[in-house]
This record gives structure tokens, C-alpha cells and sequence, in this order.
């Protein structure tokens, strides 16, 4: 299998170089994925979002992307009472907010972005294809996966850097890369996210936004997740950390404990339940691994150039200097692979 480019990652960066390249006419392109679907950290089930979910106004890259492409976005809801935790001693602070629109989804959920990406070159997708190795071998590029060795003059990899440190590069990435590279957070990586779907919206019914903040409890962050037609009624959050080592059953028992103080009994009511643990995903996440409190640094400016000789170049969220750790910056870090490779190309024929 041979390529003039070969794009490792089929998640929102890399499907956005590959639609922005075949925009320009580039159509001598793969792209290699380890999972059996796109998306990578984009994830909708059952009309939750399990990864990726939020942006706002000024992710302007993003936003453009969405109107060229015609997917809609709606506001996220918060009329009404919102819950604040403080610490376990005090009682719970109850407010609520301005009534301007501080984040927004996508309508059908956020995988409908990397799919709509991907039907304009499906063809050139391969899946459940985990590459091993990448090993520059005269003037071509040997990727392996655990299944095909590939052939490419250019590779773009959009893996999270701390995995693509894991694999097998030769020659040797040099230093400075990394130990860049092995001390950039994965985004999402710690992530335990929750999803409940309800036959009613009970908690709105009852003058509640659906969200509940606070660093204290078993859910850190629970929001409101109906659909854009409010006939799906949903809440979805983040699981404490500290809930990792208990058993499912126990951890869904103090989950439901927690939230049924500040929502009430009908939590009980919920008609599925379901978890993601990013952590154990191993196609997002690594043994080392490191919770981040303080906002992590994204975008080191190393991701910027041509590695391996000129051969190998690295995009992601987390290669990204613009708002590095948001679908944003997987869209800008994207767009800017697809421009150096075509100034690379262009280039290479003066």
C-alpha cells in the first residue's frame, strides 16, 4: 500500500487535513486508523456525547468549518436553578445564569462532524489499523501497523504525542522532540464522563438547568444533554477521579446518592446509564498516566516543523498554539498540516 501522503489518525485534526487537501485537488492520500469508526476523541453514543462536546463563539475556526459544511449548532441549555458545591460542610449555593449562550452543540451530536468530513474521501480511510512503527527507509517512509506495512514520501500523525512517542521510530526522534513529546498532556486522557437518559426532563420540569459544579463530590461537572428538539432528555458530566479504583456498581451508587440531594429521587428514573473512562481507552491514553489541574501547554512550537528527515510532521489539539485542547484547535492545527504539506510539495517541484 503505497501513498504520496499517509495521515495517521482519523479523528477532527486529521480528517481535516484530508478535506482540506482534497479541496485543493491533493487526492494522493490515506489515512490509517486504529479504531473501527472516526472521530478519535469525538464520541457520540445514544445521543450523548461521551468526548469532545463544547465550543464557543470566538472558535472561529471551528465555527467556519461548521457553516461550510452546513452542520447546525444549538445552545447549550441552562435556564434555571444551577447547583455550586463548595465543600462538603456547607450547604450548596444556588444561582443562575445571565441568559446569554456561553457554549454551544452540535445538532445530531459531535460525531456528526467527523463524519460528514469523512464521506468525501471514505475510500481512503483503513481501518483497525495500529501503527507500530514508523521507519524512514531511503527517501520513502515505512509505517507499520499491526496488520500492513504502508509506503508514503510525507506523514502527518495526529496522535496525541505522549502516543506517538510509543512508537517505533527510525532513525530515533531527537531529544529535544521527545521530551517534548512524553511532557505534553494527553486532552481527555483522565476523563470519566457519565450519561443518563430520562423518559422527562424532570430536573427542568422542577426549574433546574440540569448542572451541578463543584470539586467535592462524586460528579464534578453534570450538565443539561437534551437534544436540539428536546425530544431526547439526557444528563452528562464528569466523574470524580477518586471514583476510578471503586467497583462500577459502587461508583454509579454514589453517582446517583450524590445528585439525587440537589435533583431529586427521579435521578433513580433514568432509562440507561452509561460510562466512558478515557483513561483505559488505549487509543487515547497511556500507562503514565497524569492528572492536570493546572491548564496544560499546548502548541510547543517544535510540532511547527518537518521531522524525520523532512519526511514526518505532527498535528493534533495538542500540536496546536491556538486554543491547543479544543475541537478548535484540532480544526486549526488541521488546516495548518494541510498548508505546510502543500508549500512542502510545492517546494520540492521549484
Amino acid at each position: 500500500m503505497e501513498s504520496k501522503l499517509i495521515i495517521i489518525g482519523a479523528g477532527l485534526s486529521g480528517l481535516t487535513t484530508a478535506y482540506f487537501l482534497s479541496k485543493q485537488g491533493f487526492k494522493d492520500f490515506l489515512v490509517l486508523e486504529g479504531r473501527d469508526a472516526v472521530g478519535g476523541r469525538i464520541l457520540t453514543k445514544n445521543s450523548i456525547d461521551f468526548g469532545a462536546t463544547w465550543f464557543q463563539n470566538h472558535h472561529t475556526e471551528l465555527n467556519h468549518l461548521l457553516s461550510e459544511l452546513e452542520l447546525e449548532k444549538f445552545p447549550q441549555y441552562d435556564a434555571g436553578k444551577s447547583v455550586l458545591v463548595y465543600n462538603t460542610m456547607a450547604p450548596a449555593h444556588y444561582f443562575e445564569s445571565s441568559g446569554a449562550p456561553t457554549a454551544f452543540r452540535m445538532v445530531d451530536g459531535s460525531q456528526s462532524l467527523p463524519k460528514k468530513l469523512a464521506s468525501f474521501f471514505e475510500s481512503k480511510i483503513h481501518f483497525d489499523q495500529k501503527v507500530q512503527a514508523i521507519h524512514k527507509i531511503g527517501k520513502k517512509v515505512a509505517i507499520k501497523t499491526d496488520e500492513k506495512t504502508y509506503w508514503a514520501e510525507k506523514v502527518i500523525c495526529t496522535l496525541p504525542p505522549k502516543l506517538a512517542y510509543c512508537l517505533d521510530f527510525e532513525p530515533k526522534l531527537a531529544e529535544s522532540l521527545t521530551s517534548v513529546m512524553t511532557s505534553t498532556h494527553t486532552w481527555m486522557s483522565n476523563a470519566i464522563k457519565i450519561g443518563m437518559m430520562f423518559a422527562t426532563p424532570f430536573w427542568r420540569e422542577k426549574g433546574f438547568s440540569g448542572t451541578v459544579i463543584g470539586q467535592v463530590g462524586p460528579v464534578i461537572e453534570l450538565y443539561d444533554h437534551c437534544d436540539h428538539k428536546n425530544t431526547s432528555y439526557a444528563l452528562m458530566g464528569f466523574v470524580n477521579e477518586g471514583l476510578r479504583d471503586v467497583s462500577a456498581k459502587q461508583r454509579k451508587e454514589r453517582i446517583l446518592s450524590y445528585l439525587e440531594n440537589f435533583l431529586g429521587k427521579e435521578i433513580h428514573e433514568h432509562t440507561s446509564y452509561e460510562e466512558k473512562d478515557w483513561s483505559v481507552d488505549r487509543m487515547s491514553s497511556c500507562e503514565n498516566l497524569k492528572s492536570v489541574y493546572m491548564s496544560p501547554q499546548y502548541g510547543n512550537p517544535i510540532f511547527e516543523r518537518w521531522h524525520l528527515d523532512g519526511h514526518l510532521l505532527f498535528s493534533g489539539t495538542e500540536a496546536s498554539p491556538r486554543y491547543g485542547g479544543y475541537l478548535d484547535g484540532a480544526v486549526y492545527s488541521g488546516k495548518r498540516a494541510a498548508r505546510q504539506l502543500l508549500a512542502e510539495i510545492q517546494g520540492q517541484r521549484l
